[in-house]
């Protein structure tokens, strides 16, 4: 497992669709250890840029590597490095919570299955839904097994894709517990997100996307100084309307 260098490092990582492009040459490096916020509105390119660094979508051009390994010549490789929780989790209904990431462990390859879902369930906090059918369960209770499912194998990176969606105030509220424990276990996380009281309480450094260019990128403290401790709202309003203007 390579541990040499940034947990992420994207050069000129870019996108298009037909005639529209959707993540402009994107240039960004994370270190080891970040919960990375990466705001942006309906459209930005946040979801597109995650699906380039998970391998689930080809690049336009550039490179990226993840964890140390290439996106476009070690996929499986980089695949085995991350953890993935997309908006809308996919699970079996028809299958308990339990069944579920038994399946989806014995597929990642992980040893000792049954020690590996119990362990996951208790670090979350949900041993009590082992045994319940998914079908039965809430957007937060389907989320919180889409994220035991996302960190069964103990990835080294964990990929968000705006989490909260859904999700009611004692939601956001558990799974912001969650993503602090897990930095505690030095995991990197790079999370897509509109909501921006979550990444000042979560995050340890944030991009700001704007129709499909980095506008911004900085650390948490770093934000307040350079913008004269305004409010990350007006932050994100301030960069995102310049580049509309340009």
């Amino acid at each position: 497992m390579k541990t040499i260098g940034p947990a992420i490092s994207t050069d000129g990582l870019s996108r298009n669709y037909a005639e529209r492009v959707a993540l402009h040459p994107l240039t960004i490096e994370i270190p080891k250890g970040e919960v990375f916020g990466f705001l942006g509105h309906n459209g930005a390119g946040k979801t597109t840029t995650i699906r380039l660094m998970t391998t689930l979508l080809n690049p336009s051009s550039g490179s990226a590597c993840i964890a140390g390994y290439d996106i476009r010549t070690d996929p499986l490789l980089v695949r085995s490095a991350i953890g993935y929780l997309p908006e809308n989790v996919r699970l079996y209904d028809r299958f308990t919570a339990r069944e579920n990431l038994t399946f989806f462990a014995q597929l990642s390859g992980v040893g000792n299955v049954r020690e590996a879902v119990a362990e996951t369930l208790e670090f979350l906090n949900i041993s009590g839904l082992a045994d319940r059918r998914v079908g039965t369960f809430s957007k937060g209770m389907r989320q919180r097994i889409g994220l035991a499912q996302a960190i069964l194998h103990e990835p080294q990176i964990l990929f968000l894709d705006e989490p909260t969606s859904g999700l009611d105030p004692m939601g956001v509220r558990q799974l912001r517990e969650i993503i602090e424990k897990l930095h505690t276990r030095k995991m990197t996380i790079f999370m897509n997100t509109h909501l921006l009281s979550e990444v000042a309480r979560t995050c340890t450094s944030i991009g700001v996307l704007a129709q499909g260019r980095l506008v911004f990128h900085d650390r948490i403290e770093a934000v307040s100084n350079r913008y004269d401790e305004r409010k990350l709202e007006e932050l994100y309003l301030d960069v995102a309307r310049q580049e509309a203007v340009e």
